[in-house]
């Protein structure tokens, strides 16, 4: 696992964010693609594994945005550590 995520999932752990296969895959996704909408994560999430729902992907963006990690303003995206 690389420095970033491992950052990530440090920081929702501390918020108090239970790391599940789901939230994993849908941070994977996240972090590889540029998506303009919690659709297009739920789209590309949801052929990877039908049990995710839609409401997992908006859950675990709202939590990336609370820990400030992600960004909601045009597309979401990982933001440079430090921002």
């Amino acid at each position: 696992m690389d420095k970033e995520k491992e950052h990530i999932i440090a920081k929702l752990k501390a918020n108090g964010c239970r790391i599940t296969k789901q939230r994993m895959e849908l941070l994977d996704i996240i972090m590889e693609n540029r998506c303009s909408s919690c659709k297009e994560i739920f789209y590309r999430a949801s052929k990877e594994d039908e049990s995710i729902g839609i409401a997992t992907v908006y859950r675990m963006v709202n939590a990336l945005e609370e820990i400030g990690v992600l960004s909601r303003r045009i597309v979401y995206e990982p933001e440079e550590p430090g921002k």
